[in-house]
């Protein structure tokens, strides 16, 4: 079977394997392009051979493994020109958190760090190292550079790693993998769309220090705009008070009250074509915050509070609204008050889910309600229950307003 990248074929992918515990899963995802019918093309870094041999690699794939910059089989010697001309994408899988230090710097060292400079077909990067690792800093200044320079990242995932801890930094299993990139590959779905989210939490004052929030990450929000971006999307994220980097490709709005959100929303949805209400707004807000800091005291505090207005109700109850998604964390009876929000609201989708899951976690189970019933989708890393949420809402979407109007010049 033929993967499509913008319309054109991808049947022969690049893989680069760099050294960590994950390269084992590298030789499943060989396995498994292999058997769509794509040809593979290996690659190892040194480190590499001391987790997998090429040997397997190539009992998988059917062709010999590069590992070394000198190899003089390709054409003039010249390995690290035409090793990147001869595939469709490259994708690194594992990458390790050296390796990614190494090609935010541009440094050419090695058979694998040198074809993908000298690439002329995308890069996809799938990270595996420790949780710290990955936090860290210096880790996130390089990945944040190499989203810049327009390479795609698939994943960390959360979950159990090799060292025996537990967090983010884990590389994506192989079929989540082989998942991602057939998304990724595919037409852009959203090309030319506008699309509007928020995301994250909202903060309304008490005084000048406190204030009433809730326990939102905003994760679920920007792992939906950078998919959203990634489907080819003009996308603009209004975000509450999160510590999350921009994704590449996005225009973020930063507010911090629903006040201000509501404001920043009305503002760009009359020329979003679609909008997703990901953020968890504060339902109320204190009638008259306190202009200088309120003292502790003994004595029992009383606080006025008042209904924010319903963002998303409001942008779809407007005379010609987009398409507009939201989504419901609902403690007890999820669907049946989810339900009951969607009908209230007119909306023609929203994306339900447990509250005590979902808020502050790397993944995710939802289920997606509209006119035609309750739709149940796996529990899934959020960058990648993102992708396939996007593909639900373009789908709806281009089915009820794919020929509409242009909403106006942003």
């Amino acid at each position: 079977m033929n993967i499509l990248h913008s319309g054109h074929p991808l049947t022969r992918i690049g893989l680069g394997v760099t050294g960590g515990i994950a390269a084992y899963k590298a030789a499943e995802l060989t396995r498994l392009w292999v058997k769509r019918g794509l040809s593979v093309q290996v690659l190892m870094t040194e480190a590499a051979t001391r987790f997998v041999t090429p040997t397997t690699f190539q009992a998988l794939s059917g062709k010999p493994v590069f590992t070394d910059l000198w190899d003089a089989r390709p054409a003039n010697a010249m390995g690290h020109i035409e090793l990147g001309r001869e595939v469709d994408a490259l994708v690194v899988a594992p990458a390790s958190a050296n390796f990614l230090a190494r090609l935010a710097q541009g440094f050419t060292d090695d058979l694998l760090s040198t074809v993908c400079l000298a690439r002329e077909c995308p890069l996809l990067v799938a990270p595996a190292m420790n949780r710290q690792m990955w936090a860290n800093p210096a880790t996130q200044r390089n990945v944040a550079r190499l989203r810049d320079d327009g390479v795609v990242f698939l994943g960390p995932a959360w979950g159990d790693q090799a060292c025996g801890e537990v967090g983010e930094g884990r590389m994506l299993e192989a079929e989540e993998i082989v998942a991602a990139v057939e998304f990724w590959a595919q037409p852009k779905i959203l090309a030319g769309r506008r699309v509007l989210l928020t995301a994250g939490p909202t903060f309304e004052a008490i005084d000048p220090v406190r204030g009433i929030t809730n326990l939102s990450s905003g994760k679920m929000g920007y792992a939906l705009a950078r998919a959203a971006a990634q489907a080819g999307a003009e996308v603009t994220l209004v975000s509450g008070p999160v510590g999350l980097p921009t994704p590449a490709g996005v225009q973020r709005i930063d507010v911090r009250s629903a006040a201000d959100m509501l404001a920043a929303v009305e503002d760009v949805s009359a020329r979003s074509e679609i909008f997703i209400a990901v953020a968890a707004v504060a339902d109320y807000t204190p009638t008259a915050p306190l202009p200088e800091k309120l003292k502790k005291s003994t004595v029992a505090l009383q606080l006025e509070l008042m209904p924010t207005v319903d963002i998303l109700a409001r942008i779809a109850a407007g005379s010609n609204p987009p398409f507009c998604v939201g989504f419901a964390a609902e403690s007890e009876r999820v669907l049946e008050f989810a339900e009951a929000k969607r009908r209230r609201k007119k909306l023609p989708l929203i994306i339900a889910n447990n509250a005590r899951d979902a808020i502050g976690s790397d993944d995710n189970e939802v289920t997606l309600l509209d006119a035609a019933g309750a739709h149940a989708l796996p529990r899934l890393p959020k960058e990648a229950l993102a992708r396939r949420l996007i593909e639900e809402i373009a789908r709806r979407y281009l089915a009820v307003r794919g020929a509409a109007p242009d909403r106006g010049t942003p």
